[in-house]
C-alpha cells in the first residue's frame, strides 16, 4: 500500500523529489558532475541570455483542454525492483485528475484516483474501501508546497518550480544550463541547444534544514500535435536509501473529449 502511493506521487508529481534527505546521501545517488558550475565569461551578456531563455521555457509552456495517458511506472528501492503498474490518467484542465492504476502481477484495477483542487478521493478496489482527503493530503505525501495547477504541469511535463529569477546561464556545445532561483527551490536545468527542450532539472531546497533534492529526467520526446512531449522520464532520489522511479508514456492524446468515471460501491467501506 505504502508503495503505491509513492507510485502515484510519483505519477502525479514526476515526482520522486517527494522525500527529504541529507545532502551527503544524495551526493552517493548523484553524480557530482551535476553541481552548479561558474558562469562566468559564458557569454558576453550572460544574465541577458538567461533571462531571455527563462522567458521562452515560460511561453513554450504546453497548454491543453483535456490529456490523457497511458504510463507504465517501474519502481526500485532498497529492497529491489517493485512490480510494475500501469497509471491511466486523464485531465480536465484546471478542473480535475482521474487516476486509474493497475497492478500488472494481478492482472487487475487496484486503485482509483479522483482529484480536484479541494479534494482527493481514493477507492481502494484491493481493500473494497473509499478514502477521501482534503487536498492538503497530497502536499502531505509529497513534502512539498504544492497547487492543482504544479500537478497538471508535472503531469504534462511543464518545467516546475521555475522560480522567478534567474541566478546563472552557461552555453556549452551541446547543452544549455540554467539555474534559476524560486520561494522554496533552487533549479538547476539541463537544455539541448537545438530546441531548448529540458532534459535535466535538479532541485535543492533553499531550506537548509531540509535538504530536499531530486533529479528529474526527461527524454523520449515526440512532436505528434504541435508540441513536444516527453514519453520517458526518470526520478532519482535518497532519503535513508536510494529511490528509482521509470515513467514510459506509451500513450498519450491532447483534447480529446474523456469521461471520469467514479461510482463507488455499495459493499466499500469508508476509511
Amino acid at each position: 500500500m505504502k508503495n503505491i502511493f509513492r507510485i502515484l506521487s510519483a505519477v502525479i508529481l514526476i515526482n520522486g523529489f517527494l522525500s527529504c534527505r541529507s545532502t551527503k546521501k544524495l551526493q552517493t545517488a548523484i553524480n557530482k558532475k551535476d553541481t552548479i558550475v561558474s558562469v562566468k565569461n559564458s557569454t558576453p551578456d550572460p544574465l541577458s541570455a538567461g533571462n531571455s531563455l527563462f522567458n521562452t521555457l515560460t511561453t513554450n509552456r504546453i497548454n491543453f483542454n483535456t490529456f490523457s495517458a497511458k504510463i507504465k511506472v517501474q519502481y526500485e528501492d532498497a529492497k529491489g525492483k517493485q512490480p510494475d503498474v500501469v497509471a491511466n490518467v486523464r485531465m480536465q484542465k484546471d478542473s480535475v485528475i482521474w487516476i486509474s492504476i493497475n497492478a500488472t502481477f494481478l492482472s487487475v484495477e487496484a486503485f482509483r484516483i479522483l482529484i480536484t483542487k479541494n479534494r482527493v478521493t481514493i477507492l481502494n478496489k484491493l481493500e473494497k474501501r473509499i478514502e477521501q482527503h482534503p487536498f492538503s493530503f497530497i502536499e502531505k505525501i509529497a513534502k512539498i508546497p504544492l497547487d492543482f495547477k504544479t500537478l497538471q504541469d508535472l503531469i504534462i511535463g511543464n518545467p516546475i518550480f521555475l522560480g522567478d529569477k534567474v541566478v546563472a546561464y552557461k552555453l556549452t556545445e551541446n547543452r544549455i544550463l540554467l539555474s534559476t532561483l524560486g520561494k522554496f527551490f533552487k533549479n538547476l536545468l539541463t537544455l539541448s541547444v537545438n530546441n531548448n527542450l529540458i532534459e535535466r532539472s535538479k532541485l535543492d531546497d533553499l531550506d537548509v534544514t531540509l535538504n530536499r533534492t531530486a533529479d528529474l529526467s526527461y527524454g523520449g520526446y515526440e512532436n505528434k500535435t504541435g508540441v513536444f512531449f516527453s514519453t520517458q522520464r526518470e526520478i532519482t532520489v535518497a532519503e535513508k536509501t536510494k529511490v528509482d522511479i521509470k515513467l514510459d508514456f506509451k500513450q498519450y492524446d491532447f483534447n480529446t473529449a474523456l469521461s471520469y468515471p467514479f461510482a463507488v460501491p455499495k459493499n466499500f467501506k469508508t476509511k
